[in-house]
């Protein structure tokens, strides 16, 4: 039996759980896949730590050559994190003609051009499993299983902090702040959470799923970001009596040869398979032509789920390279073809909304307001108004607040957008509309 050695560099969290796993299941991968993988090499910049596994001395590499140099090392797995580094690494590597696995998303999602052309030069392949939703197999559902398909739209709570923190405003009637701080005591949200809650996590991952979806590079720079930082528990409220549950959603959609990629606080209802979706686990909702939909469900991070991804890979990879397979075909690690991939504009998008707006409690503002929609051809589908005071607009006006919701029918972005900034500058309103999307299909 044929030995493949490997080197990985970054030793955190998911590094450690790798490396468990090919040391202790040694024998049960090579039952499972006729390989024998050796973990020869591991890099991290500093070994004056406690590690969840430690390592024995002969395996501690205390410079990136160690790795590079060795001919007898096959595959580079790349556990560091951030773009710049990992970038020089990979590139590095793949010069050498090194197979690579990573879960590094945000390399991907912006620098994923780049790399993988670079690897179809050298005649090397990318495993990247686990940088989409930690171990469940959505990577390659959608290269291998799915491959018969037309992928029409990916549904996806791709974060799991921001749906522990969604989660627990919904059922527990908490503001942002106090859920995110429980989410950073219990070890679910990083000291500085920014990049989960303002949903560029998320727009990472599905940027690298629309890539594989819809056969081209894109520009992540035009993927439409919005995260859940300014979400209101009113709102989480007031839209459960319309019978809607708020997600972090991270939607893709191929139609008319371009993608949609965007990420947001939506809307979507009750009966929808995500919405029972709760806590860190991550969930993606594929449709296909052919089979219709299908739903990924598990655990989105962490160490073992993570590692777990990362090794499908090496042992993927390792028995292509014991095959001494080469040619094309083996060697494409995405399903795209030589192209941009165009992104549709956000004016363009088609959806539903939830619209609240802060009104004066007298007589004609609805009738004021639905005269606006009509005239940009926005249909309204319910209404919600509530006799409650907003207090925080108490000391700004002698008038009673009140909250106004209205949930429309399908509507373009491009006209929900001028309505409400005439509405806004009619005076009608007090203070900034919230406008929260909504997926909810409509026969």
């Amino acid at each position: 039996m044929e030995r493949i050695n490997v080197g990985l560099v970054g030793y955190g969290v998911v590094g450690n759980g790798v490396a468990q796993i090919l040391e202790e299941k040694k024998d049960l991968l090579r039952k499972k896949s006729g390989v024998e993988i050796n973990l020869k090499k591991v890099y991290t910049r500093n070994w004056n730590k406690n590690f969840q596994y430690p390592l024995s001395e002969d395996k501690k590499a205390y410079s990136l050559e160690e790795i590079l140099n060795d001919e007898d090392i096959s595959i580079v797995i790349e556990l560091t994190g951030g773009i710049d580094f990992p970038y020089k690494l990979l590139s590095e590597a793949i010069k050498r003609k090194k197979h690579i696995v990573t879960a590094n998303k945000a390399l991907l999602a912006e620098k994923g051009k780049e790399i993988f052309l670079l690897a179809e030069k050298y005649g090397v392949r990318i495993g990247f499993e686990a940088s989409v939703a930690g171990g469940i197999p959505i990577i390659r559902s959608l290269r291998e299983g799915l491959v018969a398909n037309e992928i029409q739209k990916i549904y996806g709570i791709l974060n799991g902090t921001t749906n522990y923190i969604l989660t627990n405003m919904y059922k527990y009637g908490k503001d942002f702040k106090t859920a995110l701080k429980e989410a950073q005591e219990l070890g679910y949200a990083e000291a500085d959470p920014t990049l989960d809650i303002n949903g560029t996590d998320a727009a990472h991952k599905i940027a690298i799923l629309a890539s594989l979806s819809y056969g081209g590079f894109l520009d992540f720079n035009q993927v439409y970001v919005e995260g859940i930082q300014n979400i209101d528990p009113l709102d989480i409220d007031l839209g459960k009596e319309l019978g809607y549950i708020l997600k972090l959603l991270a939607i893709a959609k191929g139609h008319n040869g371009e993608a949609e990629v965007r990420v947001h606080p939506t809307f979507i209802p009750e009966e929808n398979p995500l919405s029972k979706v709760d806590g860190v686990f991550n969930a993606v909702m594929v449709e296909g032509d052919s089979v219709g939909e299908t739903m990924f469900y598990g655990k989105g991070a962490g160490s073992l789920p993570t590692a777990s991804a990362v090794v499908s890979d090496i042992v993927d990879i390792s028995k292509s390279v014991i095959r001494g397979i080469g040619n094309e075909i083996e060697l494409t690690s995405m399903n795209w073809e030589h192209k941009d991939l165009s992104l549709t504009r956000v004016s363009d998008f088609f959806t539903r909304y939830y619209i609240r707006f802060t009104v004066p409690d007298i007589t004609g503002i609805l009738a004021k307001v639905a005269e606006v929609f009509a005239k940009y051809s926005i249909s309204i589908a319910a209404v919600i108004q509530k006799e409650k005071v907003l207090s925080y607009y108490k000391n700004s006006t002698s008038e009673k607040i009140v909250p106004l919701v209205i949930l429309t029918h399908t509507a373009s972005e491009n006209n929900v957008q001028k309505a409400i900034e005439e509405i806004e500058s009619k005076g009608i309103t007090v203070g900034k509309s919230v406008i929260i999307r909504v997926e909810d299909e409509e026969k």
